[in-house]
């Protein structure tokens, strides 16, 4: 599916602009994604390990940290521990609208944020790193050249990867005072270290500090030629493979959960346009929309399409367990269904629905198809066992819709 758009409040009052990337089908489980240094959730890695692992189940929150990327709020106000509390707002994000993450996944400095984050995730169960640094503190070779004047006038402008940004001296003393030798000892949760032994940004010594810091199970994984940024997507999409691999276990293999919210479909506006809203139906994700010359974007079917759909293979499954309760040789089953408002007037076959009513009516129009022959009176049978559906007893005889203000 395309990337949802998602905004949540960070640690410093700022919005965050966060993608949610969702398998088509079934969720395996959730991963919360951090991004490198100074990059975004658009970047070549983020991109190309969220749209991976989606297309294997599982689905992937990427996030840009506060002051980066499409999120609001000063970079220069920020340092490595605003960056791990908002890893906590993305987690309690998923927590409150999906379900926890159970894989948290760090790219760079990103991940020695899951490091540092990991304890304080509860429901996290594999933390995986990617060309990450053992000391936060590294991250200053990148602007050492800054650091006099940074300690001298509080702030200065830094150029990095062509860009320029604000360092607070606050960043660097932060920096300097987070130790994750501690963190990585006290993991508790299985760790999968991945690290190009060619890394010109950040060397495979700090893979090796990560490795030696943490205890079992931890696993290590060598990403060969690839550069820091994975900017190469066969690099990023045999990460990502190795990493839904490492973390299968760790999925249940759909949405668990109370039955209340298992049994919910929870129906939420994308913010992509007018009209588009995604679906979580259990453990399934998809797409509710309004054609083009309704002012929509026609990225998914519109709600009588799948009240429809409803009707439609409510009436196959009815009809299926019918002919195997009954043994009957019945062919394949197909079940078309229209849908369409008329006056009352003009519904002349629309029977009891009618009576009594006045302007227009909803009608339903439902052909079944069975592959190959069948008896003409089990035609008949066929039509009546459709009818009983439930789907079509709930049209048919009305329900009660409850609606309260959450």
């Amino acid at each position: 599916m395309k990337p949802i758009r998602v905004t949540f409040a960070g640690s410093l009052g700022a919005q965050l602009a966060a993608r949610l990337d969702l398998p088509a089908g079934a969720i395996r489980g959730y991963a919360l994604f951090a991004h490198c240094f100074t990059c975004s959730k658009d970047g070549h890695a983020a991109r190309y390990i969220a749209g991976k692992l989606a297309s294997l189940g599982i689905a992937v929150l990427r996030f840009d940290f506060t002051g980066l990327g499409a999120s609001q709020g000063e970079f220069e106000n920020t340092n490595f521990s605003s960056n791990v509390e908002d890893l906590m707002l993305a987690a309690d994000h998923l927590r409150q609208n999906y379900r926890p993450p159970t894989v948290l996944i760090g790219h760079s400095l990103g991940g020695a944020a899951v490091l540092a984050a990991a304890e304080r995730i509860p429901e996290a169960r594999g933390v995986v790193t990617i060309g990450a640094p053992s000391d936060v503190s590294h991250v200053l070779k990148h602007f050492s050249a800054n650091l006099a004047e940074i300690e001298r006038d509080g702030v200065a402008n830094v150029t990095l990867a062509g860009r320029t940004f604000s360092i607070a001296k606050q960043f660097v003393r932060d920096a300097r005072g987070r130790v994750l030798k501690q963190c990585i000892a006290d993991l508790r949760r299985a760790l999968l270290v991945m690290h190009a032994p060619r890394d010109q940004v950040v060397g495979i010594e700090h893979a090796t500090a990560i490795f030696a810091a943490a205890k079992h199970p931890k696993s290590f994984i060598s990403l060969d030629t690839a550069d820091h940024l994975l900017s190469d997507q066969g690099d990023a999409s045999y990460a990502a493979e190795v990493v839904a691999a490492w973390a299968s276990r760790f999925m249940a293999g759909r949405d668990d959960g109370d039955a209340d919210i298992a049994n919910a479909v929870l129906v939420w506006e994308t913010g992509a346009a007018k009209y588009q809203n995604a679906v979580a139906a259990g453990h399934y994700h998809f797409l509710v929309d309004e054609p083009v010359s309704a002012g929509g974007l026609d990225s998914g079917p519109n709600p009588y399409a799948y009240l429809a759909t409803a009707l439609a293979g409510c009436t196959s499954i009815t009809l299926r367990l019918y002919a195997e309760r009954k043994n009957l040789p019945l062919g394949r089953l197909s079940v078309r269904v229209t849908h369409g408002k008329l006056p009352v007037e003009h519904c002349r076959d629309c029977g009891e629905a009618v009576q009594g009513r006045i302007g227009k009516i909803d009608r339903f129009e439902r052909v079944i198809v069975v592959d190959g022959n069948i008896d003409p009176a089990l035609r008949e049978t066929l039509v009546e066992i459709a009818n009983k559906c439930p789907v079509h007893r709930t049209l048919t005889e009305g329900a009660a819709v409850v609606t309260k203000l959450g």
